[in-house]
């Protein structure tokens, strides 16, 4: 089992930055792909970016590519989102979610684990 534990939300202005961050508690966290999720008032949970064990080849959704970035430190049992250029339509709840390999990384049934998530608001 894996616990997660997000923060790092807030309100901030449009064009501002923010860094969300995910503790890890049990299981072997080296293991699993990380991923950060997203919900916006009245909308599916939407994935936003992933990165694997090796923190290699990281992947983005388009809304949020060149904008976001996430990493990883297996050392401490944290990922990370850095975000950037915050615009409101990223105004959502965002999650932490882990997964084993070998399914997809975009997909929210794909992911075993999940935090209770942080609020990003980003007023215009």
């Amino acid at each position: 089992q894996v616990q997660l534990v997000e923060s790092g939300g807030g309100l901030v202005q449009n064009g501002g930055s923010l860094r969300l961050s995910c503790a890890a508690s049990g299981g072997t966290f080296s293991r699993y792909t990380m991923a950060w999720f997203r919900q916006g008032p009245g909308k599916e949970r939407e994935f936003v970016a992933a990165i694997g064990w090796s923190s290699g080849s990281p992947k983005y959704a388009d809304s949020v590519k060149g904008r976001f970035t996430i990493s990883r430190d297996n050392g401490k049992r944290m990922q990370y989102l850095q975000m950037s250029s915050l615009k409101p339509e990223d105004t959502a709840r965002y999650y932490c979610a882990a997964k084993f390999l070998g399914t997809s990384e975009v997909e929210v049934p794909s992911y075993a684990y999940w935090g209770q998530g942080t609020q990003v608001t980003v007023s215009s």
